[in-house]
């Protein structure tokens, strides 16, 4: 059948975005959010295809209500409804669901290099909704979240506490691509980012002027922070070696000592939170936090990626 015409960008990493279009999604998520962006109906006569092999409230919620906000019309299938599991290759997969489809939305918690052979076509968009390595449409959803409180992301002053998992890699190779950013990570010992990652997002801080630390252990936290963030410490789709590690993540638990020294910081939290885990209940439901805000944005960004990626407003 015929295709539509408009521009196909995907979305399987932020390495895929210029500073300048991480800039334009970010305050166009929060053009979304602030009820001023006048989309019109961007997807209108398009289908977007939402598969998720891991589960999801936010993020599935957030493209599925997105897509329809938008204009246009939503399949979803579950972990069994693919061919792949009976041995499709992925690039075969890509190239059916294309011919079908116009935005692929996916959360795998796996090799994102399957997404890419999705993306080995000029017709469908691919997003990745998460996968073992990154969670770029997360830190969308952050920097939206700090543009929307603070009106800059410039400069700002990060404490990330807790697990190096994706969400913390898409956060660094974000946040390090602003002047002035000072991201501050504590991990627990064992569990830090990927050093590739690390690496990468160090040459990104060089560059820009932002600054990234990375240490394993709670002595020494910075003052006067503008952000804290954690995640929770058992990362969807994925289990520790460690029958222990309980014990290693204990000290790096967000309590209400830590505004002491930072008293007008606010706290993000990815969400799903476990209360008394990797965050008291006193900080997650505190005035300090934002995170369910920040859950509410996961639309307004959802709809600046799917607008994006099929060729509407670019800034």
């Amino acid at each position: 059948m015929p295709k539509d015409a408009r521009t196909v960008r995907h979305l399987i990493s932020l390495d895929d975005l210029t500073d300048a279009d991480l800039r334009h999604l970010v305050g166009r998520g929060a053009a979304f959010a602030a009820g001023t962006a006048d989309a019109g109906r961007p997807l209108d006569g398009l289908v977007t295809g939402v598969y998720f092999a891991k589960t999801s409230t936010r993020t599935r919620t957030a493209f599925s209500a997105g897509t329809l906000r938008l204009g246009g019309s939503l399949l979803s299938y579950g972990p069994g409804d693919l061919q792949t599991n009976t041995g499709e290759t992925s690039e075969d997969t890509g190239r059916v669901l294309s011919r079908m489809l116009d935005v692929l939305v996916a959360r795998t918690a796996g090799d994102p290099q399957e997404m890419r052979a999705w993306a080995r076509q000029r017709r469908m968009a691919v997003v990745n909704a998460m996968s073992a390595e990154e969670h770029p449409t997360q830190a969308l959803t952050d920097l939206t979240t700090l543009y929307q409180h603070f009106g800059r992301i410039d400069g700002l002053r990060v404490l990330y506490l807790g697990e190096g998992n994706n969400t913390a890699t898409a956060l660094a190779l974000a946040l390090t691509r602003y002047p002035g950013v000072e991201l501050e990570l504590r991990t627990p010992p064992g569990y830090g980012l990927p050093a590739a990652i690390a690496e990468k997002a160090a040459r990104q801080a060089a560059a820009s002027g932002a600054v990234l630390r990375e240490r394993h252990t709670m002595d020494g936290l910075p003052a006067d922070l503008d952000v804290v963030y954690t995640a929770r410490w058992q990362t969807t789709g994925t289990a520790k070696a460690d029958p222990d590690w309980r014990t290693a993540f204990a000290p790096f638990q967000v309590r209400a000592e830590l505004w002491a020294d930072s008293p007008k910081a606010v706290f993000l939290h990815d969400l799903p939170a476990h209360r008394g885990e990797e965050v008291t209940a006193e900080v997650l439901d505190g005035p300090m936090s934002l995170a369910f805000e920040q859950a509410e944005n996961k639309m307004h960004s959802a709809m600046a990626v799917l607008e994006w990626c099929r060729g509407g407003d670019e800034g």
